[in-house]
């Protein structure tokens, strides 16, 4: 009986623990320990099949204007707009306008009194608010070309299914099941994929758009502190994974700088800023051997996820998003940074792959894609054996993308987390600039793996910074002026 309540008191304990954490995570806006229930959870995929595309139907636009003009023309008098009778059943909101010529509200008229339905007197064109001609297109079957209907709304995106029960994929798909999964199948239908689905993303993302560089707060023309000052801040924080404290404390002792560590900080996020854009948009030879993975990075005492694509010949970074979700936003912005660095869709290979672990975001990722006419290919490495011959090809690539994670959070882990998104996306720019342009590696017998010409003369590594951001400066004055 004692031991029972001794248990009970100690998990009681950890209870209060977790919540006295929480609590301060949310004031302090970081993380103060390392837990063991801090950690992020790891639990398995869940199973997702993307199907292909389904049959889009244009429909037919009109302008109002030409067919008001069209008919004064034909029947020699202008088309009046609705006379509206007082205290009518059915008025017609203002804002409404016919979905398929445009026309204002003025002509329009309720057609079955307050049911919600209208008719333009302009076009003929009779609808509510859920009617067809509302949206830009028809999402059809392509197995049986039969109109697909909306059945979820995700949080990126809506579903749509067939619910044709002679749609040959239907057929086939019940027709192939074992007697069990029949019988199953009649207890539970929901347990089984069986129909035609189609995912139309909703997210305002406009892909292989070149986005417009942000000048940065502070201009490092104008800082106290010399450039040299400056490259041995950035070769202490991003060489060598030291924090903002002990990187201020390392001046003062060593070279007799006084700096305070926000100054430190405020440099690095200037310094980020302004070369992102150098970083993004140089113009990297590329290999056709892109794997990638997400890891963890903590922000505002919470789990966010950094996205990597690398080059696994070169040894490149091609893109690096943060985000606080896992989801198929981050990974739709993830593809398309690499993407950019092939210039234009023309340029794009025609076998590009991507390899990539059981995400399905990344599938989901593809799919979107492909709605903008935009195709590549999908390799999944599942697990960490090789139970199928497509694992057991392609799983160095992955492991490559696995050590760039650990090389990555070896430099990460002296922050202990961020304060701010900002501080977090500054740090992973900074690194990407590193990793590409300064940091020799091994594979590429002890040679960086992008060759500037105006850093290999250079012997030091806050030379070489400096050099780095004097590039970067006259990219972005070249970008910003063109």
């Amino acid at each position: 009986m004692l031991l029972q309540f001794i248990t009970y008191l100690v998990e009681y304990i950890k209870y209060q623990e977790r919540i006295i954490f929480a609590l301060l995570g949310v004031v302090l806006g970081k993380s103060i320990a390392r837990t063991a229930y801090d950690e992020p959870t790891n639990q398995p995929y869940r199973k997702l099949q993307v199907d292909e595309m389904p049959i889009i139907e244009k429909l037919e636009k009109l302008d109002y204007h030409r067919l008001l003009q069209a008919y004064q023309e034909t029947h020699g008098k202008v088309l009046k707009p609705v006379a509206r009778r007082k205290n009518s059943v059915g008025d017609v909101p203002q804002n409404i306008t016919c979905p398929k010529c445009q026309a204002p509200a003025d002509y329009l008229y309720a057609n079955n009194g307050d049911k919600g339905q209208y008719r333009c007197k302009v076009c003929t064109c009779l609808f509510n608010q859920k009617n067809r001609f509302a949206k830009e297109a028809i999402l059809k079957c392509p197995h049986c070309s039969h109109v697909l209907e909306r059945i979820k709304e995700r949080k990126d995106f809506d579903i749509y299914k067939c619910k044709n029960n002679g749609c040959s994929f239907y057929q086939r798909n019940v027709r192939h099941m074992t007697k069990e999964e029949k019988k199953r199948f009649k207890e539970d239908p929901q347990a089984f994929k069986v129909r035609y689905l189609f995912r139309a993303f909703r997210f305002d993302f406009q892909p292989m758009a070149a986005s417009s560089p942000v000048q940065p707060k502070v201009d490092l023309s104008r800082i106290h502190s010399s450039p040299h000052v400056l490259g041995l801040i950035l070769t202490y924080y991003v060489n060598y994974g030291i924090g903002a404290r002990k990187t201020a404390a390392m001046m003062y002792d060593i070279h007799g700088v006084r700096i305070s560590h926000q100054t430190i900080l405020n440099y690095m996020n200037s310094v980020a800023l302004l070369i992102k854009p150098f970083v993004d948009h140089y113009p990297y030879q590329l290999s056709n051997s892109f794997c990638g993975d997400e890891t963890y990075i903590r922000v505002k005492g919470r789990w966010h996820y950094l996205v990597f694509f690398f080059d696994a010949v070169k040894k490149v970074i091609l893109s690096y998003p943060v985000s606080p979700h896992r989801d198929t936003e981050v990974a739709v912005q993830a593809i398309d940074q690499v993407l950019q660095k092939f210039g234009d869709k023309e340029k794009l290979p025609d076998n590009l792959n991507f390899v990539v672990d059981g995400n399905p975001i990344y599938i989901l990722a593809q799919h979107y894609f492909a709605q903008h006419d935009i195709h590549f290919d999908i390799t999944r490495v599942i697990g960490l054996t090789n139970e199928d011959p497509v694992s057991k090809e392609y799983r160095p690539l992955k492991q490559i993308i696995e050590r760039l994670n650990r090389t990555f959070k070896g430099n990460y882990r002296p922050t202990t987390g961020f304060g701010s998104e900002a501080g977090s996306v500054s740090f992973v720019t900074l690194f990407v600039a590193y990793f590409n342009f300064l940091r020799p590696h091994a594979t590429l017998e002890q040679k960086v793996p992008v060759m500037i010409p105006e850093l290999t003369n250079i012997q030091f590594m806050p030379g070489k910074w400096v050099q780095l951001l004097a590039l970067a400066e006259n990219f972005l004055a070249e970008q910003t002026s063109a």
